[in-house]
């Protein structure tokens, strides 16, 4: 359903720590623009009983209900852009302007 590659997750646990939320899970909102593209949020919280929690290499991840259909088949990955420069991304094959990558 939702999927995060190690580096992501590695960069996440880092970030956990850093900012004392080990014991928080990562909570991942999308929502439609007015492009038709998919807008992301994301930011460690509790789990609540409405919500879907899923552990992927490492990392409790929370979605909504509302979000669920959204982020379906997403992966979250942490790449190098530019020397240096390192970012989040998500790969999400419900948003029309995604393009599989190349390698």
């Amino acid at each position: 359903m939702f999927t995060i590659t190690r580096a992501a997750a590695k960069r996440i646990r880092s970030d956990a720590l850093v900012d004392d939320r080990v014991e928080l899970a990562l909570r991942v909102a999308a929502e439609r623009a007015p492009d038709g593209g998919i807008e992301y949020r994301m930011g460690f919280d509790e789990v609540t009983a409405r919500d879907i929690l899923l552990s992927t290499n490492g990392v409790d991840v929370v979605l909504s209900q509302a979000d669920k259909a959204l982020l379906n088949g997403t992966v979250l990955d942490y790449v190098e852009i530019e020397s240096g420069e390192y970012r989040f991304i998500f790969l999400n094959p419900n948003d029309p302007h995604y393009r599989a990558p190349s390698e």
